[in-house]
């Protein structure tokens, strides 16, 4: 319990900091985007809004995570981060239209842009969104909440360090379209870094299979176990962005309760084995049970069976 409330507390303590820093930034971006006519700064100046709103959904995110369940909530608050990031990824991809929006009417009524002040902000950037990346990678490694705010700034150190050389370019040919590029860029490094965190935050949200993991290959392995003679009804889904349950029904012979409670222990730990499914809820069946459109009818010698949050 311990190892867990300390690993609680730092991606706390790295969301607080960041967030403190990307404030600061914001301030500083708009200031030089006014000043520069910048639009690439103005639209960083969006972006790292939209970053600060997700560390901010994040760092309740996390402190819901950490909440244990209770008497309404079964399984806890484990999808809170998942929710979160969800909504994070959504109002980057609205954001990124909005900046190809603008990056169009540049394109048609050109700006003067001071690329040296956009090129000293910009470097200010890199430095700022590399350090909080570095930061949040090393809790990210299991958690999609997490991992969306890495990508945010990864994606932010990448188009701040675009913006820099989209400065010199400026600097040095005087192409003033060439802001308005670099904001077609950003909108779509926006839009590239957020489809994933979608579709994972999607799929976990509509209780689909986890990532990674084929339902035969699941099948296979519980068939495996001495005793199990067929299985169906199964289904898996994630309860969290590290976090799988399993139920399912497992014909076996009609045997002693000892010899049950052992296919029962087999099976929990192959699934925690290769599958890291630690929450699962297996129903016994001792006769052939019907199937029809999905659903299982139970005969009435079945009996239930189930090994739930195993660590």
């Amino acid at each position: 319990m311990a190892h867990t409330h300390a690993h609680a507390r730092n991606p706390v303590r790295i969301l607080r900091i960041s967030l403190g820093v990307t404030l600061v930034y914001i301030a500083l971006l708009v200031i030089a985007g006014i000043r520069a006519h910048s639009l690439a700064l103005l639209s960083e100046a969006g972006h790292n809004v939209s970053d600060f709103l997700a560390l901010a959904l994040s760092l309740i995110a996390v402190y819901l995570q950490s909440r244990p369940p209770s008497s309404t909530k079964t399984y806890g608050y484990g999808r809170a981060g998942v929710l979160a990031a969800f909504v994070n990824s959504i109002t980057l991809f609205g954001f990124a239209f909005y900046v190809f929006y603008e990056a169009v009417h540049r394109l048609y009524e050109p700006v003067q842009v001071r690329p040296g002040l956009m090129i000293g902000v910009a470097a200010a950037g890199v430095a700022m969104n590399g350090i909080i990346a570095l930061l949040v990678w090393r809790s990210a490694t299991h958690d999609v909440n997490l991992r969306s705010i890495l990508l945010h700034e990864l994606g932010d150190t990448l188009s701040t360090a675009a913006v820099i050389g989209g400065g010199w370019a400026i600097l040095w040919t005087g192409r003033q379209w060439i802001d308005s590029a670099l904001s077609f860029g950003i909108g779509a490094l926006i839009l590239w870094s957020s489809a994933g965190i979608i579709r994972e935050t999607l799929n976990i949200l509509l209780e689909g299979l986890p990532a990674g993991m084929e339902i035969r290959h699941i099948q296979e392995t519980i068939e495996m176990v001495a005793g199990v003679n067929g299985v169906h009804d199964l289904h898996v889904w994630s309860i969290g962005s590290d976090s799988h349950a399993l139920s399912c029904h497992i014909a076996i012979a009609d045997i002693p309760p000892s010899a049950s409670d052992e296919i029962l222990r087999d099976v929990g730990q192959r699934l925690r084995e290769r599958f890291h499914i630690y929450h699962t809820t297996v129903q016994f069946e001792h006769a052939v049970c019907e199937i029809a459109e999905g659903c299982v009818a139970p005969s009435s010698a079945s009996r239930a069976h189930q090994c739930q949050d195993e660590h």
